[in-house]
């Protein structure tokens, strides 16, 4: 990572869709994109490190509309948060910005005009899906249905999250609205396209895509969709509808007919957009010149730090937009894969989903966490799994018993003997200060490369190197003999010099722990060259005081979301507050019945929805692999039985549960999971303070209840 101060960078992650708090994917890729960010800086270059919320689209109205308030205090709201999970981590943006702010409504507008002049944007009518019974035209993520080309259920419109598939929402097998369930209806509007299908389109993205700006699994993935299927000569990229109709919480798209309906922008065209804005409103903050930064074939590197599912928007209709807009073009497309939790796919319901803000709440260190993803994370598309286990012993083995080990062992004798003056380096430690100082360049060119994962295994030999070197000159033992005490002082000296070392090697992933090492020893470590091998002799340091705790495994285990009490919680996002739940259902918003306020109202036909039935349970077992699900085989009077699965593990014992009656949602869609198909959910209470009121109690209807029975 050998940079200069004419090196420029501008960065940015994914910008989140402001229709919920953060969940620790988000902080997945803040962390990656933060170290990379921070171990630039190390080497000298201006970065400009940049977000927003994505504020607009369908989802967002619809949340704004069942609260009662308008879109724009909605998404406030949900952008007020936001510091509380940056700051926690650390994270460190320049500027965060919000896509409804007025430089991307501007820069939006300005880029549609310009592919309006290169001839990119066509008007054509479109049959589209229309829920007759919330009488709007559904957005794709809004309406769902069996994937047209992997037959995988439950796949929202545009594209599907099994195989990755791109398509029409029409293309869908027995969609039905995500809204209101309902079988949706066609009719037809006029909608606008950018015609990616354009052979100069095609030729750019083919170009771009292979010319080396993504991982290369990543650029053989995106040209599998690029390119025309053997024997065919027509492009497999379709032209993408880029327009929405009212209602629609949006940018409104420019120079339409006046006797035409509102159209605004598809809001996957604006969002990207975003990055532009939220640059444009840093540099006029920070007195920087926004032009030059995104001048077309200037010096500025610019890079994207993405998850796998959103690679399609960012490898083919970004570059192509920035393109044929007569704009500056990605140069880095970074592509990372998905956060599971103990090998499960993150869910709250299933006791995997992991919420940062209850991280910090518990006190966990946010730098072992940013660490352990440090230590997980590669180069490539490659998902990683957060495992509890795992995670103790690695912060636990590498930080503590490695890291912090060196200081903490030799640190007291500089100040007690030496009144905190660091001595000269022992000549036996000659090779073994080489070793860091070549150590060091390799760890440098592995975070330029975002292979945290292998710099973390060479910061820690190195470690290992020094610990086997305090360990064999054993410090506490010459300080015994008096007439060893320049020996002591050299040690001493010398295993200060290499944490330091360490110390700098970390700082991207540890900046906390760094500032404090900073404090102690009274130098710089934020660049690569702060140290060379060692700190000045006759440099004073501060009395030493302990760095960082060890992860305690019953803290740790706290971090994990009851399942059952989870389960009923799992709403529509950004679920009103406390307070505004209570103020809704005029109860006093001192009074939280079983430690939370009572839901939203709702109408006797929002009611009938739900299905309840009485179900037996016929047979109940562990799941191998999961230490939270059982799996229950229920009989409900259909003639056969039904499989489902719930987190109730760490509360009953099957055997217990075997000939009980119980109630289930029997109405609710079949849910693929790691394990089989969960055919339904069986209602469980527990109280919204596990820590104090703990237990789980699966619902069990009075004698006399038959199976099939409807709970009224």
């Amino acid at each position: 990572m050998t940079a200069t101060s004419a090196e420029r960078l501008f960065v940015t992650t994914a910008l989140p869709y402001a229709n919920g708090p953060f969940h620790i994917g988000h902080m997945l890729e803040y962390v990656q994109a933060d170290i990379w960010v921070r171990a630039k800086r190390m080497a000298g270059a201006q970065v400009h490190f940049v977000c927003a919320d994505d504020a607009h689209g369908a989802p967002i109205t619809i949340a704004a509309d069942k609260r009662g308030i308008t879109p724009q205090q909605f998404v406030a709201e949900i952008a007020a948060g936001r510091p509380q999970y940056l700051n926690g981590f650390g994270i460190a943006f320049d500027h965060w910005h919000s896509t409804d702010a007025p430089e991307n409504h501007a820069e939006a507008q300005a880029i549609y005009r310009d592919l309006v002049q290169a001839g990119l944007i066509d008007v054509r009518p479109v049959e589209q899906f229309f829920d007759p019974e919330r009488g709007m035209f559904l957005a794709d993520r809004f309406i769902k249905g069996t994937c047209p080309n992997c037959g995988a259920k439950d796949q929202f419109g545009d594209n599907c999250e099994v195989c990755g598939a791109v398509y029409a929402p029409t293309d869908l097998i027995d969609p039905y609205s995500a809204l209101s369930g309902a079988k949706p209806v066609r009719k037809t509007s006029d909608h606008y396209f950018f015609k990616l299908s354009d052979p100069r389109c095609v030729a750019f993205l083919d170009a771009w895509t292979q010319g080396g700006h993504t991982q290369s699994e990543v650029a053989n993935k995106v040209r599998e969709w690029l390119l025309p299927a053997e024997g065919s000569t027509a492009p497999k990229l379709g032209d993408w509808d880029i327009s929405r109709d009212a209602p629609y919480f949006g940018i409104r798209i420019p120079d339409t007919p006046a006797d035409s309906p509102d159209k605004y922008f598809y809001v996957w065209l604006d969002a990207p957009v975003g990055y532009l804005a939220s640059l444009q409103a840093h540099c006029a903050k920070a007195g920087v010149d926004y032009a030059e930064l995104v001048r077309p074939g200037g010096p500025t590197r610019q890079v994207h730090f993405i998850g796998k599912d959103i690679i399609t928007f960012h490898t083919l209709f970004w570059p192509a937009m920035l393109k044929f807009s007569g704009r500056k073009t990605p140069d880095d497309v970074f592509v990372h894969g998905h956060l599971t939790v103990n090998g499960e796919k993150m869910s709250k319901s299933r006791g995997t989903g992991l919420d940062p803000i209850k991280y910090l709440s518990l006190g966990l260190n946010a730098e072992w966490l940013r660490y352990y993803f440090a230590a997980k994370l590669s180069g490539r598309n490659e998902d990683i799994d957060f495992v509890a286990d795992d995670f103790v012993s690695r912060i636990n083995a590498d930080l503590i018993g490695k890291y912090i080990n060196i200081a903490s062992r030799t640190a007291g004798f500089i100040t007690k003997r030496f009144d905190g003056r660091i001595g000269a380096d022992d000549p036996d430690a000659t090779e073994m200060l080489q070793s860091v100082r070549q150590g060091r360049n390799d760890v440098v060119r592995l975070y330029e490369e975002r292979e945290t994962g292998k710099a973390i295994r060479q910061i820690m030999a190195l470690a290992d190197e020094a610990n086997q070197y305090v360990a064999r000159k054993a410090p506490w033992d010459i300080a015994k003999d008096p007439s060893r005490s320049e020996e002591l002082h050299r040690v001493c000296t010398t295993a200060i010099g290499l944490f330091a070392n360490l110390t700098i090697m970390l700082a991207p992933i540890l900046p906390r722990t760094a500032e404090a090492v900073e404090r102690w020893l009274g130098v710089s470590l934020q660049r690569w060259d702060a140290l060379r091998t060692h700190l000045p002799a006759g440099h004073v340091i501060a009395p030493y005081q302990h760095l960082m705790q060890r992860v305690d495994p019953a803290v740790l285990a706290q971090l994990f979301d009851a399942p059952a009490a989870e389960a009923s919680k799992e709403k529509t996002p950004a679920a009103p507050t406390k307070t505004a739940q209570a103020a809704t259902n005029n109860v006093a918003t001192d009074v939280l019945p079983g430690g939370e306020a009572l839901a939203s109202g709702i109408t006797i036909d929002d009611l009938a929805k739900v299905d309840l039935r009485i179900a037996r349970i016929v047979q109940c077992e562990a799941v191998s692999g999961s230490t939270k699900l059982l799996r229950l085989t229920l009989d409900m009077g259909e003639g056969r039985t039904r499989q489902v699965f719930s987190g109730i593990a760490a509360h009953y014992k099957p055997e217990d549960l075997v000939g009980k009656l119980t109630v289930v949602v029997a109405n609710l869609a079949p849910r693929k999971m790691k394990f089989g198909v969960s055919e339904g959910m069986v209602l469980a209470a527990s109280h919204a303070d596990e820590a104090a009121h703990p237990g789980v109690f699966v619902l069990e209807p009075w004698a006399g209840a038959q199976p099939g029975m409807r709970v009224s």
